[in-house]
């Protein structure tokens, strides 16, 4: 019975993992007498999770929950992914409802998120005033080497 726990240390370490608060898993698997302090349940809920059988089978459901999750996610995306392909190339019938059920489970599974990353740079003011200054240089620059383009082209009669 070293690593076996008993029925109510595997429920109180089911109802842990599920997310409850030690106290109400103690209170769930064990059913205390009404009468029992707050600070005694707090206690003895206290030391079943001290026990590493019983912080191994919590640790262990929680990674299992984890893994089923990613497990369901991926799944529901090759659902997806697999009607939205059959919808596109014509082979199976989509009414609205059916493509807004498929969008709803892939905006679920995380199918259609978008990751944007912005990288700024702190620059002080006289930093962006001389960037500004520059790229209205440029633009000048380039104005005025059309003008005079243009004002050659005039002055040979080719352009009117």
């Amino acid at each position: 019975m070293a690593n076996e726990l008993t029925p109510k240390q595997a429920h109180f370490a089911r109802c842990v993992a599920s997310g409850m608060t030690q106290a109400d898993a103690y209170r769930e698997a064990y059913s205390p007498k009404p009468d029992i302090t707050a600070a005694s349940v707090h206690t003895l809920a206290s030391r079943l999770m001290g026990k590493v059988e019983i912080r191994s089978r919590v640790e262990a459901l929680i990674k299992a929950r984890e893994r089923a999750v990613v497990a369901s996610a991926l799944t529901d995306r090759d659902k997806v992914l697999s009607r939205l392909r059959a919808w596109l190339e014509g082979t199976e019938e989509a009414d609205s409802n059916r493509l807004r059920a498929a969008e709803l489970l892939g905006k679920a599974s995380g199918l259609f998120t978008t990751d944007i990353s912005v990288t700024t740079k702190d620059r002080d003011s006289s930093q962006v005033a001389a960037e500004i200054e520059a790229r209205l240089g440029a633009l000048l620059g380039a104005t005025a080497d059309t003008q005079n383009a243009l004002d050659d082209a005039d002055a040979g009669g080719s352009i009117h």
